[in-house]
């Protein structure tokens, strides 16, 4: 956890208690993935304190560094939440809105896992080259690039199900998406050579890079801009459909769904919590420091949600699915002092 002091291009905007008193709930934006985590929190927070319930909202991670972006003052929200760390050009936008001191909290870790009906195909052991050669627009095909000819996973790993290939994926405004694409796609592209195959024909390295996360457009790969509710739902549709999920996700609805192993390790706290499985993520929320001070329970609320007995190993946050972070005592510190870097 750290804070961002950032030099401010515009004059400093002022929240005076007078327009503070207009709002007295923490306000929450952001992450779907973080979303039922802090929803515990802020109704414990709300029955063992004398403040109010804070409110929390989904719309995912860029949506809500969004919205935190726009400025400083009661109608702006208080806190969001990101399962991907704030981007450069994130950190500028809340800077010209005035937004120039900004707490960095990391709750702990979640896995991406890949996940399918509990009755439907055997899909229980993939690679990031299979899910390349799946949703790649163009593949490596006997040391040529050639547009995607695959329609079903047996067509290129005789080991996956002969099912034609359907995979519903986070959209490009959720934090899932990033790390799939890092750990998952990107890997996979130069698992199977597609990448160095990219450079050999021509391409910058940067555009070997953008090109490798490239997903195909003739309905076999399906943007998700929803939350998980809706990738389940379409998993519930399509018995031959992969849907990417949150570990915590899955292990609520263990159900209705299965899981695959990734190179050969299955997602689970302790395999996420060592480091062993691949597709791990840290997961963040974000605080306006301006607004500790004038919206009631801000600050207590964060360290209320960065507690030993709410996100350390025996806490309800872990129960639910959260890896407890190792450096939770320092994040503890860090918000009690309220330090700056």
């Amino acid at each position: 956890m750290s804070i961002m002091k950032l030099t401010a291009t515009t004059a400093a905007i002022a929240i005076t208690a007078t327009a503070a008193a207009a709002r007295e709930n923490v306000q929450v934006a952001g992450s779907s993935t973080v979303l039922p985590y802090a929803s515990i929190v802020a109704e414990a927070f709300g029955e063992n304190f004398e403040f109010p319930t804070p409110v929390v909202e989904s719309g995912g991670s860029s949506a809500g560094l969004k919205r935190f972006c726009e400025g400083v003052g009661e109608n702006t929200i208080d806190i969001a939440n990101a399962s991907r760390a704030i981007r450069e050009a994130e950190v500028a936008a809340c800077a010209d809105n005035g937004v120039t001191d900004i707490i960095e909290v990391r709750i702990g870790y979640d896995g991406i896992v890949f996940a399918s009906q509990l009755d439907g195909p055997d899909y229980t052991a993939f690679e990031p080259a299979d899910i390349f050669n799946a949703l790649a627009p163009k593949v490596l095909v006997d040391g040529e690039l050639v547009d995607n000819p695959y329609t079903m996973w047996s067509d290129f790993n005789a080991d996956l199900p002969a099912e034609e290939i359907l995979a519903f994926i986070p959209g490009t405004k959720h934090g899932t998406r990033e790390v799939f694409e890092e750990k998952v796609v990107a890997a996979g592209c130069e698992a199977t050579g597609a990448f160095e195959a990219m450079i050999a024909s021509g391409m910058s390295e940067d555009d070997a890079e953008d090109a490798c996360l490239a997903v195909r457009t003739d309905g076999r790969s399906v943007d998700i801009d929803g939350d998980y509710t809706e990738t389940l739902a379409r998993i519930d549709a399509n018995a031959n459909g992969i849907g990417v999920f949150g570990l915590a996700f899955y292990e609520n609805n263990t159900d209705k769904l299965k899981v695959a192993t990734m190179s050969g390790v299955e997602p689970t706290t302790e395999t996420i919590s060592t480091g062993e499985y691949p597709v791990s993520r840290p997961l963040y929320f974000y605080i306006k420091a301006a607004h500790i001070g004038v919206i009631p329970g801000l600050k207590e609320f964060a360290e209320f949600f960065v507690a030993d007995e709410i996100a350390g190993p025996s806490g309800p946050l872990s129960a639910y699915g959260l890896v407890a972070d190792p450096a939770l005592s320092e994040t503890q510190a860090m918000i009690a002092d309220e330090e700056t870097m």
